[in-house]
């Protein structure tokens, strides 16, 4: 039987409290374990922001895998890192590692994904701010994609409308979770202290304008919501 040491990974405290994401990510692993008769032999809990490399439970889980002779096994690859040198990095480690959305990649195509991951997350946000750029040049006035008001009148059409507002507002939500962590790792836990400073940090909102506390708690409501 094959042994593994599973390693889930959250972005922020509040999801590792609240158990959000992480539920998803043990089920998705157990699931794999048990269709392949697997042995889950450990298990290891990060709540850090996959753009960090320095990851404690993660190196325990390493060095845990290499001393019992066990593989690493993650949900997605993601949860391992969003930074393609450091993925190959583990890679090289010594220590086997699959992921339960694709088990059967190999340490060739897993360092292949995580390149073509990393360069195209890269190019959609060049490319959405070069979207954004040209639109505001020609004086379109560029609307929240979190609006209620643009959910609304979507609704009234058809849900693949409803679909992209909301990826719209994910992925701004998402562009902004290392400011906001880095907010956090500084002591600014209120509302309208993480406002100003986001504002001090030359940040603005969807809309293009300043934050307050109102919006604050929006953003902060949905990167409750998405798993990094």
């Amino acid at each position: 039987m094959c042994r593994f040491a599973a390693y889930y990974r959250v972005s922020t405290d509040k999801q590792g409290r609240s158990g959000l994401g992480l539920e998803a990510q043990r089920q998705s692993v157990r699931a794999l374990c048990e269709a392949r008769g697997w042995e889950i032999v450990s298990e290891f809990t990060e709540v850090e922001s996959g753009k960090r490399n320095d990851r404690p439970e993660l190196n325990a889980a390493l060095d845990h895998a290499r001393l019992t002779g066990a593989k690493l096994v993650v949900a997605k690859l993601d949860r391992l890192s969003r930074d393609a040198a450091f993925t190959l990095q583990l890679r090289n480690s010594g220590v086997d590692f699959t992921c339960a959305d694709n088990p059967d990649v190999n340490r060739l195509t897993i360092g292949l994904l995580a390149v073509i991951n990393e360069d195209e997350r890269e190019r959609i946000s060049e490319r959405t701010k070069a979207a954004l750029a040209a639109a505001k040049a020609r004086g379109v006035k560029l609307g929240n994609p979190n609006g209620a008001k643009a959910l609304r009148r979507a609704g009234r059409g058809n849900c693949a409308s409803v679909a992209a507002i909301q990826n719209n507002a994910d992925r701004f939500a998402e562009s902004l979770r290392g400011t906001v962590n880095a907010i956090r790792r500084d002591g600014v836990t209120s509302l309208a202290g993480t406002a100003a400073e986001l504002i001090a940090r030359h940040m603005r909102t969807a809309r293009g304008g300043k934050w307050h506390a109102s919006s604050v708690k929006n953003l902060l409501k949905r990167l409750d919501g998405l798993v990094a």
